[in-house]
C-alpha cells in the first residue's frame, strides 16, 4: 500500500490584533476516504504471521477439516468481531480423498513392465481402492487431436465386461468417461493425457468413484493403445485410497449499510493444502480481504451504497467445496441479489505477475464469463494504469472460487499473481523475476511460508482489492446497471447461461 500520510492539526489559540483586516478560516472539508491508503501492509503481515503460527502448532498445515483449519476459522471470526461485524460461520461436510500408498500400473502381458508413479502416471482423485489385473481395451481413441474417447455410450458398444478401459483425455470430463466405463462393465479405468500435454494428469473424478482409476502420460498412453490393438495386453492397476467425510466452514460477514438487493461479494479461500501452511496460497488473499474488512467502516453510509459481503471459503483445495456449497444453498432470489463476485487467490507469488481476471474474454481461453465481468476487469486495469503498474490477463479457467458464481451467471473479477505456471521471458521483462521458473516455486508445498511471499507485489495487490471494493460499494452501474439484471435472474434467466461449463479445472485439479 502507499503509505498513509498523517497531517498534524495546528490549533491557533489567539489571533494577533493589528490594524490589518483578516478572515477567520471556516471549518475545512474532510478529505475523501481512500480505502487503499487506510489498509496497510502492517495489517496484512500480522494476519499472515498468525496463519503461519496456527499452522506451525497444528500439524504444519491449515487444510480443510484439520485442526489448523478450525483454529484459522476462529481467528478470522475474532478479528471480524473486533472490527464490528457479526460474522456467520456456515458449516458443511465434504468428501476428503487421500492416497495411502503409491499406486501401481504395470503391464503383465505381453512381457512384464512396471511404470513409475508420479512420473509415468498418477491416481485420479476420488479413485476407489482396488487391485485389478485384466485385459486392456482401447475405447474410441482418436487418430489425432483430443477426440471424444469414452464420452458417448456408443463408444462402449462392444466393450468386454471385466476389462480395463483405456481412454484418452479430451472433450468430456474424467467423471463422465469413468461413469460410462463402469456402466459398460469395466473393472478399472486408465485415462491418459491428451496430445501436447506433458506429464501425467493431475485430475479429479469430482465425486467418490467405485473403481480404481489412473492417468498416464500421453506417450505411455499411446504405447498402451498400440499394444492393446495388437491384442493380448493385460494391465495391473492397483490403488490404495481412502475417502472420508470431514467438516469445515465458510466465514461470512457483511456491512450493515448498503443496498441488500445489490450485494458486492468479495471472497478468498482460507484453507491450505495438507502439504504446508499455505501462506501465499491463500493466506495472502485471505489476509488482504481481512485487512480491507477491518477498515471498510471508514467509508460510512455515503460510501456504502451497496452492501459489501466478505467471504472466507473453506475447502477450496478440495475442489471449490465451500464456495459451491454457499452458492448452491442460496435461493434463486438470494443469488439474484448478488451484483458481482470478487475473488482473490494468491497475491504475493515470489516470481509472480499482477494478474487480473480476463473479464472481457480477450485472450479467448478458459470459460466465457458473464456480462459485466469485463467492466470489473477494467476497474482493476484502470487503477493500475493510473499508478504506472503493469497487469496481465488471468484466465477464468475454474481454478478458484469464482467458478460457482460464473456458473450461475453472476459477473466476476479479481486478481492473482500466479501459481505453478512458468514465467516467460516477456513476463520477466515486464514484472521482473526469473524466466523459466514457476511463479510460485513453493506452490502446494511445505515451504509456502512467510519467506515465500513477495511483499511488494502483495502491497500493490491489496491496494487493488481495496480500490475495487470501495469503487463497487459506491456503484455497480458499469457492471449491472445498478441492479438492472435482477428481474431476469429472479425469473431463472442466467446472464451468460452455461458460463463455466467449459472450465477445465475445479480448484487445483483438472476435471476434463
Amino acid at each position: 500500500m502507499r503509505s498513509l500520510a498523517i497531517v498534524a492539526a495546528v490549533t491557533v489559540s489567539a489571533w494577533p490584533i493589528t490594524g490589518t483586516a483578516f478572515a477567520v478560516p471556516g471549518p475545512s472539508r474532510p478529505a475523501p476516504v481512500d480505502l487503499p491508503r487506510l489498509v496497510t501492509l502492517k495489517d496484512i503481515r500480522a494476519h499472515l504471521a498468525a496463519f503461519e503460527e496456527i499452522a506451525r502448532y497444528n500439524g504444519g498445515d491449515r487444510a480443510a477439516g484439520e485442526p489448523g483449519d478450525a483454529v484459522t476459522v476462529k481467528y478470522v471470526v475474532a478479528r471480524l468481531k473486533a472490527a464490528g461485524f457479526t460474522p456467520r460461520v456456515q458449516r458443511f461436510a465434504f468428501d476428503a480423498w487421500t492416497e495411502r500408498s503409491k499406486p501401481v500400473l504395470a503391464r503383465t502381458a505381453p512381457g512384464r513392465r512396471a511404470y513409475r508413479a508420479s512420473k509415468d502416471f498418477s491416481t485420479l482423485t476420488f479413485s476407489a481402492a482396488g487391485d485389478v489385473t485384466a485385459r486392456a481395451v482401447a475405447v474410441d481413441v482418436p487418430a489425432r487431436g483430443a477426440g471424444t474417447s469414452g464420452c458417448e455410450a456408443s463408444d462402449f458398444a462392444r466393450f468386454p465386461k471385466g476389462a480395463v478401459a483405456l481412454m484418452q483425455r479430451g472433450t468430456c470430463t474424467f467423471e463422465a468417461k469413468a461413469d460410462r466405463a463402469k456402466a459398460a462393465g469395466a473393472r478399472a479405468v486408465v485415462i491418459y493425457n491428451r496430445p501436447g500435454e506433458k506429464g501425467p494428469v493431475a485430475g479429479t473424478l469430482n465425486t467418490p468413484f467405485e473403481l480404481p482409476a489412473v492417468a498416464p502420460t500421453h506417450r505411455l498412453g499411446l504405447a498402451l493403445v498400440a499394444a492393446a490393438r495388437r491384442g493380448g495386453l493385460r494391465l495391473r492397476v492397483r490403488t490404495d485410497t481412502r475417502t472420508s467425510r470431514k467438516r469445515t466452514a465458510n466465514v461470512i460477514a457483511e456491512t450493515g449499510a448498503g443496498r441488500a438487493d445489490n450485494v458486492v461479494l468479495a471472497g478468498a479461500h482460507l484453507d491450505s493444502v495438507p502439504a504446508g501452511p499455505g501462506i501465499n496460497d491463500n493466506g495472502t488473499g485471505a489476509a488482504a480481504l481481512l485487512a480491507v474488512a477491518g477498515k471498510i467502516a471508514a467509508l460510512g453510509r455515503a460510501g456504502l451504497r451497496n452492501k459489501v459481503r466478505f467471504a472466507w471459503w473453506g475447502a477450496e483445495e478440495e475442489g471449490l467445496r465451500g464456495s459451491s456449497h454457499y452458492v448452491g444453498a442460496l435461493s434463486a432470489a438470494d443469488r439474484a441479489r448478488i451484483a458481482l463476485n470478487l475473488n482473490f487467490d494468491m497475491l504475493g507469488s515470489v516470481n509472480g505477475v499482477r494478474g487480473v481476471y480476463d473479464g472481457d474474454h480477450s485472450v479467448k481461453g478458459g470459460s466465457t464469463p458473464p456480462p459485466g465481468s469485463g467492466a470489473i476487469e477494467k476497474i482493476f486495469r484502470d487503477y493500475y494504469a493510473r499508478r504506472g503498474l503493469p497487469t496481465v490477463d488471468s484466465e477464468f479457467n475454474g481454478r478458484s472460487d469464482y467458478g460457482p458464481f460464473i456458473e450461475h451467471g453472476i459477473p466476476a473479477g479479481g486478481m492473482d499473481t500466479g501459481a505453478d505456471g512458468i514465467k516467460t521471458a516477456a513476463l520477466a521483462k515486464r514484472f521482473g523475476g526469473t524466466a523459466g521458473k514457476a511463479f510460485d516455486p513453493c506452490y502446494h508445498s511445505r515451504c509456502d511460508t512467510l519467506k515465500n511471499v513477495d511483499f511488494r507485489l502483495l502491497d500493490t495487490g491489496a491496494d487493488g482489492v481495496a480500490h475495487a471494493v470501495q469503487r463497487l460499494a459506491g456503484s455497480t452501474l458499469v457492471v449491472n446497471g445498478a441492479g438492472a439484471n435482477e428481474a431476469a435472474r429472479r425469473a431463472g434467466v442466467r446472464a451468460g447461461a452455461g458460463a463455466g461449463a467449459g472450465a477445465e479445472w475445479r480448484g487445483g485439479l483438472l476435471v476434463r
